[in-house]
């Protein structure tokens, strides 16, 4: 069984709480599929002091904006910070395997921009994204898309 790192940042719970219902999902599966995973969460704050990683690692990261609509008149990132921080420190941006996003869909293209800026600055793949706290049928889809990228 492949262990699956994740590395997450959440403000108000929702990216929290999506983490929680996939690892009980990928539990709930170990003897039902041939290539199971093993979910392994960081949560990383303003707290946490940054440290050089070792091992590969999924980012997933909500989006908190202010100012502009993203795309063609500015963004400011805003209480994610602390995430992106991390993944800058020392070599750990090398061990990134993809980032899943989150946001609300009322948003129109800053639905899941700070995801995608992600991306784009650590040379990763954008995986994923599921709304708010995401559905059953994210939890499956995005188990299957980290186990076929782990």
């Amino acid at each position: 069984m492949k262990t699956v790192r994740i590395l997450f940042i959440s403000i108000e719970g929702n990216t929290r709480s999506f983490l929680k219902n996939l690892t009980k999902y990928a539990e709930s599966i170990t003897d039902q599929t041939s290539n199971p995973i093993k979910i392994e969460l960081t949560e990383i704050s303003e707290q946490t002091d940054l440290a050089n990683e070792s091992a590969p690692f999924f980012a997933f990261v909500p989006t908190y904006l202010d100012g502009g609509n993203g795309i063609d008149n500015g963004v400011t990132e805003l209480m994610t910070n602390a995430l992106g921080e991390y993944i800058e420190y020392g070599n750990n941006a090398r061990l990134l395997k993809g980032v899943v996003g989150s946001g609300n869909r009322n948003f129109n293209e800053q639905y899941c921009l700070t995801a995608k800026r992600y991306a784009s600055k650590f040379n990763a793949p954008f995986l994923a994204d599921y709304e708010l706290r995401g559905t059953g049928a994210d939890v499956e889809r995005i188990y299957k898309i980290l186990s076929e990228n782990a």
